[in-house]
């Protein structure tokens, strides 16, 4: 359903590659170009072969600009401080396209004028360096390339996490971590100011929104919006992967699968899913396999090491296990394996996995919304998470799954034994029910669609929100010389390199 007032929406994103950030912003994309917004996302980086499909078909207009003067890193070190840079550089760009080109003037046909679209939206996520500078400046960039009066410029602002909070500060020794505070202390100030210019924030989840609020104080940001994650639920994906699986067995003859999917991160808990399997007896075992699927990178010391603990953490308690990296690979193990090691996992293997399983395992603390539980319901597969975070708001207990203490091991092994034993193929049906019903209604992209189009509508209602700041010259100035010892710095290395 198109919106009566179409805008110019204007997406701002650091890298558009694969991950659940820009899976978000590629639906919010999507989303309201469905209601009839034009769509332009800018990044600074987007790899064709490592990329969501619909930012390299043409199903979106995807323009990377802003790449050519600050890397991504400088010495190795001082990621945030150059993706802000880059940020600044990238918006310099959309701001030179808007004076110079006006709203896409060149594929402007005879049924669809730039003055069709007569306000702005920009919508800038993670970072928020260029919120500022586009308050100050959009309007003016906007006014040089129409000869009639701009209606409207509002900038909505997605905030995942606060990026302070994911900082890892304690690293190294006193005086490295004191070199960071120093670092840190006016990034982390600056964070909350930039934001603070935005027309309106919005939030990930009800967990996020009250982080948010108390970091950086309710009246700083004004009324904080929630606004879902979603998944595509127009068409299944269950079959993508079909030509693997007996028909007449299921996955590994029919096994029961308990199926964890998570980075091989530390702070994902994985080794939770290990100890709880392991509290059933050995009869209860009978039949069942645990999957631990996930996102590997052996180039990422991590990975390599967790995977290796979460290995022997198994083989410590008497379970037989095996590592693959292959769907072929991992469909020929011997039945006697206890715990499956899928590292990697292809997204259609993936996709299978949910559909085949008897329990999805999201065993992380305080995620900030977690989307694999929402697509676990999705294929009917009832969810077992930590009762913090993001699954309270997705899971409803006894419906869709269940929700427990990550400290309490037996709880967990007393689910898993219920889903493995005690539930009927009715009430399992019942919950696969529920949990499509759930996703359909509140994490679907028409929801998405939904929610983003009352936010849209409520900004451009109400007069924008101020930004008078004592402290805005002290800000330029203190970014106008980091930017400039930055750019000197990079400049003399480069004549060293020459």
């Amino acid at each position: 359903m198109a919106t009566t007032t179409p805008s110019n929406v204007i997406i701002i994103h650091p890298d558009l590659g694969i991950g659940g950030a820009e899976r978000l912003i590629i639906d919010v994309a999507l989303a309201l170009q469905n209601r009839g917004h034009q769509v332009t996302i800018y990044t600074s980086h987007r790899d064709k072969s490592h990329c969501f499909e619909e930012a390299r078909d043409g199903t979106l207009d995807v323009r990377v600009r802003g790449n050519t003067v600050f890397p991504a890193l400088f010495c190795g070190r001082f990621h945030l401080l150059m993706a802000m840079l880059r940020q600044l550089h990238l918006t310099a760009s959309v701001l030179s396209e808007m004076g110079r080109t006006g709203k896409k003037d060149t594929t402007t046909t005879a049924t669809t004028s730039k003055e069709e679209f007569r306000d702005d939206i920009f919508i800038i996520d993670q970072l928020p360096a260029c919120v500022p500078i586009l308050k100050w400046f959009g309007e003016r960039f906007a006014a040089l390339s129409s000869s009639s009066t701009k209606n409207k410029q509002r900038i909505l602002f997605y905030c995942h996490f606060p990026d302070q909070l994911l900082a890892r500060r304690n690293e190294g020794g006193s005086a490295l971590r004191l070199l960071k505070g120093a670092y840190r202390y006016p990034l982390d100030w600056f964070e909350g100011w930039a934001m603070s210019a935005s027309d309106k924030v919005v939030a990930n989840s009800n967990f996020t929104k009250g982080v948010v609020r108390n970091v950086f104080g309710s009246e700083r940001l004004g009324d904080v919006s929630v606004v879902y994650p979603c998944v595509d639920t127009k068409e299944s994906s269950e079959g993508k992967q079909e030509e693997h699986v007996d028909e007449g067995n299921g996955l590994w003859g029919g096994k029961k699968i308990l199926l964890s999917i998570n980075r091989f991160e530390r702070k994902k808990g994985i080794d939770l899913a290990i100890r709880a399997y392991n509290g059933l007896s050995a009869q209860d075992r009978t039949g069942t396999r645990l999957v631990i699927a996930g996102g590997y990178d052996n180039r990422v010391q991590e990975n390599v090491q967790y995977h290796k603990e979460l290995n022997e953490l198994a083989l410590g308690f008497g379970l037989q296990t095996v590592t693959t990296k292959t769907v072929i690979s991992a469909l020929s193990i011997p039945d006697s394996i206890d715990v499956l090691f899928l590292l990697s996992v292809p997204s259609a293997f993936r996709d299978t996995l949910l559909h085949h399983s008897k329990l999805l395992l999201y065993t992380p603390v305080n995620e900030h919304f977690g989307i694999v539980p929402v697509e676990a319901m999705h294929a009917g597969l009832p969810v077992l998470a930590s009762n913090t975070g993001g699954p309270l708001e997705s899971i409803i207990e006894d419906k869709t799954g269940w929700l427990r203490d990550t400290k309490n091991v037996d709880e967990w092994t007393a689910i898993m034994r219920r889903v493995l034993v005690d539930l009927t193929d009715a009430d399992l049906q019942d919950m696969a029910r529920n949990g499509v019903d759930r996703v359909e209604s509140e994490f679907s992209l028409r929801a998405l669609e939904d929610k983003l189009e009352g936010e849209v509508q409520g900004m451009l209602g109400v007069a924008r929100r101020p930004f008078v700041d004592v402290q805005q010259v002290l800000v330029i100035f203190l970014f106008s010389g980091i930017i400039g010892a930055v750019a000197v710095a990079l400049v003399l290395r480069s004549l060293r390199n020459v």
